[in-house]
């Protein structure tokens, strides 16, 4: 009687310990959520897509992708901000008509594909080759550096309120334990929030406005070599970034995902992503910054937490009231988690450079000095002075910024370290 009482026990123990680990789950999927939330819907608000599709091709492409990588990678894809000069080239040549974007977004994503399908002929080793720490460091570094004006312009719309919610974030992170530290951006975006609407910049009327269930607006491709041309070759513009979220997620989780699962198999599910969003009227999908920021201030990097956040894109696609209450964050809250967010990426880059034991001799400073100064220069110059800088790829897209600094770092150190390469 009392070994059937005690296996009992034991049974309810365990079921207990497991709905508690589901429960955290949950939690830590809806930070990454909220995290990748603005970004992603702001994409299309700003060229016209619907948010709802968004969302869903968003979660769908995150689930494509875990899937062809072996459910290996901690990855969020979201909407890319790359093609938004070419969605809007499009809609203006083509008397507003999305489809046609849709059309070289899916042309797109064949090319990701394509270049996967190389890279494997190949081999990743010979890719690696080129992709060394004193490479990969400043790449990091500029990827981080990059994105933190971004942040400062949404904080900059009430600079106390994002500096709330990043001390709120910051005091968790440094001084709390367990499962609450990480939960720290989860905490201060509500702290943020609370903040923000006691001063009254909170507009709740959406959400009571909102019906609680709406089907996305889903719309076909249309085909037209005019559109394909101006859209597709962004794919060579953003290529390299690509190869720098993977590195970064990778130097995160303390693993080599350039290797395995491999860059031919991150590409070939960011193309996939691609694709699914170009059939049924999303903008183009990438790798999310911002999530992996998440990872480095968590330090839970269980993939399966990503694939829940991207279900609950999914129906998020579904459920209009929840997608309106999330686009209710103002921008200074959101500007004052992302601050945190992308300084971390860049602390990453350095921590690369300091772990991969990278002789800082001459030839080494001079590869990493040009990546930054590319990296950072043509993006800033482009940001506040509104002169661009780059590779004519197509009359509409250059390879700048990033991608430039990318290009740049590789073939001088290949040159350089010649011994090495």
């Amino acid at each position: 009687m009392s070994e059937n009482i005690l296996s009992k026990g034991n049974v309810e123990v365990k079921e207990s310990s497991s709905a508690l680990q589901n429960a955290k789950k949950m939690i830590l999927a809806l930070q990454h959520l909220i995290a990748m939330f603005g970004a992603t819907v702001l994409v299309p608000i700003l060229t016209g897509f619907d948010p709802s599709v968004a969302l869903l091709s968003a979660g769908m492409g995150t689930l494509i992708f875990h899937f062809v990588t072996k459910r290996k990678v901690p990855v969020f894809l979201g909407s890319s901000f790359a093609f938004i000069g070419g969605i809007l080239t499009v809609k203006q040549n083509y008397n507003g008509d999305l489809a046609y974007a849709q059309g070289g977004i899916i042309v797109a994503g064949f090319i990701y594909v394509t270049m996967s399908l190389l890279i494997k002929k190949i081999g990743v080793e010979n890719i690696k080759k080129y992709l060394p720490n004193q490479v990969v460091g400043p790449m990091i570094i500029v990827i981080g550096l990059n994105l933190i004006p971004v942040a400062v312009d949404m904080a900059s719309n009430n600079f106390l309120i994002a500096a709330i919610t990043l001390c709120t974030a910051l005091t968790i992170t440094f001084k709390a334990k367990g499962f609450i530290k990480q939960l720290s951006i989860l905490i201060a975006v509500v702290v943020g929030y609370l903040a923000a609407f006691k001063v009254g910049i909170v507009d709740t009327s959406v959400v009571s406005q909102a019906p609680i269930f709406a089907m996305p607006n889903f719309t076909l491709p249309k085909f037209d070599l005019g559109a394909i041309a101006i859209i597709a070759p962004i794919v060579l513009a953003v290529f390299m970034e690509h190869i720098g979220d993977i590195t970064t997620n990778g130097e995160v989780v303390g693993k080599n995902f350039i290797e395995d699962p491999g860059l031919n198999r991150t590409l070939l599910g960011d193309g996939l992503a691609t694709l699914c969003a170009g059939f049924i009227g999303g903008p183009a999908n990438t790798t999310y910054g911002e999530n992996t920021g998440v990872l480095a201030i968590t330090k839970n990097y269980n993939p399966q937490i990503l694939r829940i956040a991207a279900v609950f894109a999914i129906l998020l696609g579904f459920v209009a009231k929840v997608g309106r209450l999330l686009s209710t964050i103002p921008a200074p809250v959101m500007g004052g988690i992302s601050i945190m967010l992308f300084s971390m990426i860049s602390f990453i880059g350095v921590k690369t450079l300091s772990k991969g034991k990278v002789e800082f001799n001459t030839k080494n400073l001079l590869v990493i000095v040009t990546i930054i100064i590319i990296g950072l220069g043509t993006s800033y110059v482009e940001k506040f002075l509104g002169v661009s800088i780059g590779i004519p790829v197509t009359s509409t897209v250059k390879i700048t910024g990033l991608s430039l600094a990318a290009i740049v770092g590789v073939l001088l150190n290949a040159v350089l370290n010649r011994k090495t390469v």
